[in-house]
């Protein structure tokens, strides 16, 4: 507690003080006989009065008329004190004279926090309205207490316990709050009632909140919030309205303290009601000179296909799109169900109607204290002065959250200075989009190694994305630096750089060590929803290295050929196709993805070779706990311009593409007695995999750790390098089968906060004699 050259006055002694003033006043004026006051406020005498001026305090007791009445006194004094510039006011008769007695609030000399710990004061100056130079006023403390209370309920210590107090210097009195933070409030179980579709570890992982666990301190998300709790109830609906439960509502979320866990029980209720189709689903059209023919091919709501809420939303966002282009901007899209209990059907009508004429006078923008403007403004797909469309407006909303800068986003309407103009006021809170972190790991091809990675996702607020990254391994090494700006030309189309350095040693999978340094241009555009492509350009110099003191053996004559041609440059464009229908990035259920990559290698620099690879994978939910992944991959690099496919860019096999195998496992081998046996590449491959991925019964679903069921099969193929060497007049038995291999095996996987870890048991059932089997493999990127 400071200590002050006076004692301390408390907000208590305050409270008496207003209450006896008000006691006197109100004694004062019943005293008053209605012809004793038929005064005008210029006659009223003040006393008391220091920082205020008289006239000041007589302009409150004007009246119509200019006479004074008892009502007329009566409401001056009810103006007077409402002026928050007294701590009471009374009000006497001296004779035929009316006299003001006040006492002047006291100024505040500075407001200061006492105890605050995890909370900065400049966060909780932000909140408090008792500013420095202001006066002291009990309702504005109280209100403060409040204020900052919620600031630490926000923060998980819902005990906190917040004293008000005050410290005479001179004619002035500073504020100061003491606070005593408590500990921690957090939420220590998450239950549901009424789910029987989706199990409790399905539905944990769709909300936000989580229980406290060893990875809490990471994680930080098993704080108790009311606000966050509420949130995570639309979130649950939303999950269900996207499974096809049309009828599903989260009616409630109770929280109840338990003293002996010293921290909440959380339970959620679900209605989840029945599974529901898209029935018919059309266009209705009531604008003229448009037609629902050509609005109707731009849905995504299809008939057959399981309800699905946000499918509504992508068709709304399609059809509003096509009126805009189509010159139709004030035609606003409501979508009418019809639901069929009884066939579990829903109806689907869009219909297109002319909406009122308003304009958009202004936007804006509040809460960006990082952001700046022209980011947020570029995810509006109008403008100041183009006409009002609400469906546009909700379609920024969602753009403005998926950025992934803001905790929340609200756009909310004013009216403007016309009654067809409307002013648009967004909302913002911002969050951390800065990351650091070093760490360390192990995997089987790059043995230990540490990292450092910093980077931003919206550098310096402009929404560009900078990336550097140092890696240092037992057998690989490198650094890698980005940028990404997300919107180049004004327009949704991203550009970004990549330079990197990257650097691998000989070592028990290989003879030959690579160096690879050069950088990657890159462009890449939305093509609708799913569909989303990306152009590059990229240089980059690479060589075979050897160290004939680290090997027991005279490496293979292909990769003697390599080394010995030197450093080459690649000069390569390419594009890479992504299809997604993914129900969530991070930890899909149900979905496709689809991936398919060209590159052409010749224009310019030392090497000419034509590559395309394709990765499938579809994930479909089982139950609540347990997901299936079924993926296919394939590739094919053959040159051109009468040049060979180069060692280094050829196809190696592995657990990469068939788990059981080491790495460089399998493909196209020098068996030449006395050499060093390398793999020497493939230019074909196929492989396909079946995985079952399940929670862990015991193991809360936030740690984001699954076991892994799968068989894998595939081939690698098609050796085109030399078989003859100058100089040499040895033999080269190179092996090169469309033998399949296969495994079976189990694993573990982890998304740990700092990556992703993963490791495999795997049998190989079917090989090739002289392919290289490995059971165990694991990698990580640093933890």
């Amino acid at each position: 507690m400071r200590q002050a050259e006076t004692a301390p006055s408390t907000i208590g002694s305050m409270r008496a003080r207003v209450i006896a003033g008000v006691v006197i006043c109100l004694v004062s004026l019943s005293a008053f006989p209605v012809e004793a006051v038929a005064q005008s406020a210029a006659s009223i005498a003040v006393e008391g009065n220091r920082r205020v001026e008289t006239a000041t305090v007589r302009s409150y007791f004007d009246s119509p008329g200019g006479k004074l009445d008892d009502a007329a006194l009566d409401a001056g004094l009810k103006r007077l004190l409402a002026t928050n510039l007294f701590e009471n006011a009374e009000i006497r008769r001296d004779g035929g004279q009316v006299k003001v007695r006040v006492v002047e609030a006291p100024l505040l000399g500075k407001v200061a926090f006492e105890g605050n710990k995890k909370i900065e004061d400049k966060k909780l100056t932000a909140v408090v309205r008792s500013k420095a130079g202001g006066t002291l006023q009990r309702a504005m403390v109280q209100a403060d207490v409040e204020s900052i209370r919620e600031v630490y309920r926000g923060s998980g210590r819902d005990d906190v316990r917040i004293v008000p107090q005050t410290i005479a210097h001179g004619d002035r009195l500073d504020l100061v709050f003491d606070i005593t933070e408590g500990v921690k409030t957090t939420v220590k179980q998450i239950s549901f009632a009424g789910n029987q579709a989706f199990g409790d570890r399905q539905l944990k992982a769709v909300i936000k909140t989580g229980e406290s666990n060893a990875l809490s301190f990471l994680l930080s998300n098993d704080i108790y919030d009311p606000d966050k709790v509420d949130a995570d109830r639309a979130l649950l609906r939303n999950y269900y309205l996207g499974k096809g439960y049309a009828d599903v509502s989260v009616p409630a979320a109770s929280a109840e303290y338990d003293p002996g866990k010293k921290g909440f029980n959380v339970k959620f209720t679900i209605e989840e009601g029945a599974v529901y189709r898209f029935g018919e689903t059309g266009v209705v059209c009531n604008v003229p000179g448009l037609q629902a023919s050509d609005l109707r091919q731009r849905l995504v709501a299809r008939e057959g296909r399981v309800f699905d809420n946000t499918a509504l939303e992508k068709s709304t966002d399609a059809i509003a799109t096509e009126l805009g282009k189509r010159g139709f901007p004030f035609a606003r899209t409501n979508v009418h169900t019809e639901r069929d209990a009884a066939t579990r059907l829903i109806r689907v009508s869009f219909v297109i109607e002319n909406g009122p004429r308003a304009f958009v006078e202004r936007i804006d923008i509040h809460g960006n204290t990082r952001t700046r403007d022209y980011v947020i403004r570029r995810e509006f797909d109008f403008a100041e002065g183009d006409p009002y469309n609400k469906t546009l407006v909700d379609r920024a909303v969602r753009h403005l959250r998926n950025l992934g800068y803001f905790k929340s986003v609200k756009i909310e309407n004013a009216a403007g200075s016309a009654p067809d103009r409307v002013v648009l006021n967004v909302n913002l809170d911002e969050q951390q989009t800065g990351d650091f972190w070093i760490g360390g790991g192990y995997s089987t091809t790059a043995g230990a190694l540490a990292e450092l990675k910093i980077g931003d996702r919206n550098f310096l607020g402009t929404g560009d994305v900078l990336k550097a990254s140092v890696t240092y391994g037992q057998y690989a090494s490198g650094i890698d630096l980005s940028a990404t700006d997300p919107y180049m030309f004004g327009s949704h189309v991203s550009g970004g750089i990549d330079i990197y350095d990257k650097e691998s040693l000989a070592n028990s999978y290989q003879s030959y060590g690579t160096d690879i340094y050069g950088a990657t241009l890159s462009v890449g555009t939305p093509i609708n929803e799913q569909t989303a492509v990306q152009w590059r350009y990229s240089i980059y110099n690479q060589n075979v290295t050897l160290d004939p003191a680290s090997l027991a053996a005279a490496p293979s004559l292909p990769v003697q050929q390599a080394a010995a041609a030197g450093p080459a440059w690649v000069s390569a464009v390419g594009d890479t196709v992504t299809y997604s229908t993914l129900d969530n990035n991070k930890n899909p259920t149900s979905g496709i993805v689809s991936q398919t990559k060209q590159d052409v290698a010749g224009l310019g620099g030392d090497v000419k070779f034509l590559e395309t690879t394709e990765d499938v994978r579809y994930y479909q939910s089982l139950n609540s706990d347990v997901v299936s992944i079924t993926r296919a991959q394939g590739g094919y690099i053959t040159g051109w311009g009468g040049q060979q496919v180069p060692l280094i860019d050829s196809f190696f096999g592995g657990p990469q593409l068939v788990r059981g195998f080491a790495p460089n496992g399998f493909g196209p081998r020098d068996l030449t007695p006395g050499s060093t046996m390398d793999n020497v590449g493939g230019s074909i491959y196929w492989t396909t995999s079946e995985e079952i991925q399940s929670n862990i019964p015991g193991v809360p679903a936030e740690f984001g750790l699954k076991a892994t069921a799968f068989v894998d099969a595939g081939s690698l193929w098609g050796y085109h390098g030399p078989t003859t060497f100058p100089g040499s007049t040895q033999s080269v038995q190179i092996a090169d089968t469309k033998t399949i291999r296969s495994s079976v095996g189990t694993g573990l996987v982890w998304a740990s906060p700092f990556g992703n870890l993963s490791v495999s048991y795997a049998y190989a059932l079917t090989k090739a004699p002289y392919d290289v089997v490995q059971p165990l493999n694991f990698g990580a990127s640093p933890f």
